[in-house]
């Protein structure tokens, strides 16, 4: 059985360039994303080593999507509107979570939808280059609001949002276990960073999650 490891982490300090296009934010916490990522407040000054013409702010609310557009097989829906194409991954030894290499994929691992215990993990960027990627929307879910969630083969998962936490990354791995343990009730437990642009191994010094439960 799957556990979350004791020293989990969302993505990875990475020492070579980023390749071309849209391959990061804080979840790499060694690219450089647009530094305006959502946060509950912006702060009076920028932090010590943000650039101080870029200081990190309040973002717009995401636009809301049309809800007449049929969702494709493979991809997660947001409450507003915004979609992602999901990609499988595991979870490496060294305990990272590994993050989608385009602004409109989530990484998926841990449970299966169909799973009647344990928790199935979708983590996606925030923003990059200038784009605002649909799991940004998880600065703005509320409970109750529902997500829809589609296998590859076009069948439909619907959950309600029951919590979101704002955690601190150094928060995050004391939490692992009990976020995305694979134990407990099915969950669907979304994942992207944002709060304030720090720089060094942080990238975005949060992480969002937005906890939601199987609709009967």
């Amino acid at each position: 059985m799957w556990t979350a490891p004791p020293n989990l982490v969302i993505g990875a300090p990475v020492a070579a360039p980023p390749p071309p296009g849209p391959v990061g934010d804080g979840l790499f916490t060694g690219l450089q994303p647009d530094r305006n990522p959502p946060s509950s407040a912006a702060p009076s000054s920028a932090p010590q080593g943000q650039p101080s013409q870029v200081p990190a702010q309040q973002p717009k609310a995401p636009v809301q999507a049309p809800q007449t557009a049929g969702q494709r097989p493979g991809t997660i829906r947001l409450p507003q509107g915004g979609t992602a194409t999901l990609v499988r991954q595991e979870v490496g030894a060294d305990g990272v979570l590994p993050v989608p290499e385009r602004i409109d994929e989530a990484t998926w691992w841990g449970a299966g939808l169909e799973a009647q215990a344990g928790a199935t993990v979708l983590a996606g960027h925030v923003n990059w280059r200038g784009s605002t990627g649909p799991f940004a929307e998880l600065w703005y879910a509320r409970a109750g609001e529902d997500i829809s969630v589609l296998n590859d083969k076009g069948t439909k998962y619907t959950y309600r949002i029951s919590s979101v936490v704002t955690l601190h990354k150094n928060e995050l791995p004391s939490r692992a276990g009990e976020l995305f343990a694979q134990t407990g009730s099915h969950r669907l437990v979304l994942v992207t960073c944002g709060g304030h642009w720090v720089g060094g191994e942080l990238g975005y010094d949060e992480n969002q999650v937005v906890i939601a439960q199987p609709v009967a």
